[in-house]
């Protein structure tokens, strides 16, 4: 698939979304900033698939490569009983790059992070939100260099706060560790670290502040991008989606890693 392809699709991707089955036609006004808050909560009782689209520059010793990759994200929720909340998360990622290997150009879909988080309905009585459960990597490229063709599992983690005032702050962390996969390969011994700030600013509108940090035990290096976004919860007929943007710093990356990028994601809503 083709970067034209990749954005082609994301750019489609709302007409695309099946239609709510509703009564009366939906406002966009409270409903968005509740939805806009949910969100802004990885472990939120919300059916989404959100499609996001990421393009990095500055890979490679002259700094010539770029990366187009499109993740596909879809969250479901499922209740466990009055208690509990299991909320799966998986993140697919088809890929398009040139000279991120020098010299090479590849496309294709990369390996599956597939997470599940066991959550209490309910916050604490401090207002604590949290989640823990496994975390799974997949070896699912369809080309070696997109993936690492190990097999992978540990543990993952959320916990955030969202105050009355808009506020969401938080992290999510994932290690996962190889247990299989071709021994010629490097091992993946990687921890994960996204702390987050969000504030929602009204009418479905949210900043979102974060950290994708990946540690790489293997080469003890880190690969640290800084992402700024704009977010907006907005109706297309009966169909709730999230359209946001925003550009991203890498304050650290291993030797040969990007500088910078810009992401743009559609997110299709199925609220119950």
């Amino acid at each position: 698939m083709t970067r034209h392809a990749l954005a082609f699709l994301l750019l489609n991707a709302a007409a695309s979304g099946p239609p709510l089955a509703m009564a009366d036609e939906p406002t966009p006004g409270a409903d968005a900033d509740q939805l806009a808050k949910q969100l802004s909560n990885p472990v939120a009782a919300l059916i989404s698939v959100p499609l996001q689209l990421n393009w990095d520059t500055g890979y490679g010793a002259g700094g010539d490569g770029e990366r187009w990759q499109l993740n596909i994200q879809p969250v479901a929720p499922f209740h466990l009983n009055e208690e509990w909340n299991v909320i799966s998360r998986t993140i697919l990622p088809v890929i398009d790059q040139e000279d991120v290997v020098p010299g090479s150009s590849q496309s294709g879909i990369g390996d599956i992070t597939q997470s599940l988080f066991f959550s209490p309905r309910k916050p604490t009585k401090s207002g604590w939100i949290w989640g823990v459960g496994p975390a799974f990597l997949l070896p699912t490229a369809s080309d070696d260099a997109l993936g690492t063709e190990k097999w992978a599992i540990g543990p993952t983690a959320v916990v955030l706060k969202q105050t009355e005032s808009g506020w969401t702050y938080g992290a999510l962390t994932n290690y996962l560790v190889a247990i299989a996969g071709d021994e010629d390969r490097a091992d993946v011994n990687a921890l994960f670290l996204q702390p987050f700030l969000t504030k929602a600013i009204g009418k479905g509108q949210t900043i979102t502040l974060n950290f994708e940090s990946t540690y790489d035990f293997e080469v003890d290096a880190w690969n640290a991008p800084f992402n700024a976004t704009y977010s907006k919860v907005t109706l297309i007929g009966h169909q709730r989606v999230s359209f946001a943007g925003g550009a991203r710093y890498y304050v650290e990356t291993p030797s040969g890693g990007p500088d910078w990028g810009l992401r743009f994601v559609v997110t299709l809503l199925f609220p119950t």
